[in-house]
């Protein structure tokens, strides 16, 4: 896994046989995942949480899971029907392959592998999940951005920014979200913005100032206006003046929205960006958190080799080509 990212990757890790916990919790921090898994293993359980508005990059699946021998191709197929841009990790005994599936069960499984052949899931991480490089300056400025922007607009409360993760799912989080084009020269697509109406009104109110007469409105302008000061923020920090307004027209694709389902697509599989944000009023630091997240969708271009930061007036001042008056 290239070293220039710290983005994990949340995996659903539905493995329950004892002797292997321990390596795996190994081999998920070593390839920077971040396991979760239900409390119980039934079946019904995991579709709970699949069902849930729960961000995943994938699942590790064992093919005996819950004790039962081919649980896991009963599961996988219930998880393919409901989440089928989820990718699946296939854990067997005594075969690092597919073989002996039929070919539609085949079909479901990114890579089958054994205890011995952890190798063989590491290369089919690499290219499903962590198959783009976020460079770290860039996922750093993005946190700081968003928390600067956070902060001046929810007055009185703190903000606090989770590890960055990739997500493979296309899933809506809460009732509201706004949505931005991000264009550059080496970069096009989308950020969002998710959030849950009622929580974050209530945030609204509770701060000093606040009130109980704000209303949905005064949460779209606020989360609108939030989108609008990151994406200021990260123009004028990595779009070179001009190269986003010089640039042709180019290629769009269409944007499908199930809002029954809490559904966006891009038309990409690409692994998209995560980040995680809690709020939470400075006058009561125990309170509940209200979670915003951000999600980054670079699905028209994606050229990190290019990435540069603009220079600052710091950084002129340090080169001394400009001094302090």
């Amino acid at each position: 896994m290239d070293t220039r990212t710290q983005v994990a990757s949340k995996m659903l890790v539905l493995d329950d046989a004892g002797t292997y916990v321990n390596s795996l919790k190994a081999f998920c921090e070593e390839c920077a995942l971040l396991g979760i898994r239900p409390n119980v293993a039934g079946n019904g359980d995991v579709m709970a949480v699949l069902r849930a508005n729960v961000d995943l990059g994938g699942i590790l699946l064992y093919e005996n899971y819950g004790g039962r021998p081919g649980n896991g191709l009963v599961m996988a197929r219930e998880i393919h029907a409901l989440r089928p841009e989820l990718p699946i990790f296939l854990r067997r005994d005594a075969v690092s392959s597919v073989a002996g599936l039929g070919e539609r069960d085949a079909a479901m499984f990114r890579c089958a592998y054994t205890l011995a052949t952890l190798q063989q899931l590491r290369e089919s991480l690499d290219a499903s999940i962590f198959s783009r490089i976020y460079p770290n300056a860039l996922v750093r400025g993005i946190a700081e951005i968003t928390r600067a922007s956070l902060e001046s607009l929810f007055h009185g409360c703190e903000v606090d920014a989770e590890t960055p993760y990739l997500v493979k799912d296309r899933i809506i989080y809460g009732e509201v979200f706004t949505l931005i084009a991000i264009e550059s020269h080496w970069c096009r697509g989308y950020m969002m913005l998710q959030s849950s109406e009622g929580s974050v009104l209530d945030l609204l109110r509770g701060r000093p100032g606040g009130g109980d007469g704000l209303t949905f409105r005064d949460l779209n302008g606020t989360l609108g206006e939030a989108t609008n000061l990151i994406w200021g923020a990260f123009k004028n920090r990595y779009v070179g003046h001009g190269t986003a307004a010089s640039a042709p027209l180019q290629t769009q694709v269409p944007i499908v929205i199930n809002h029954q389902r809490r559904y966006i697509s891009f038309g990409s599989d690409d692994p998209q960006l995560c980040l995680k944000y809690t709020l939470r009023l400075r006058q009561s630091p125990d309170g509940p958190g209200v979670p915003v997240y951000q999600r980054f969708v670079f699905n028209l271009d994606w050229s990190p080799d290019e990435f540069s930061e603009n220079p600052t007036v710091e950084s002129f001042v340090e080169s001394g080509e400009l001094e302090l008056f």
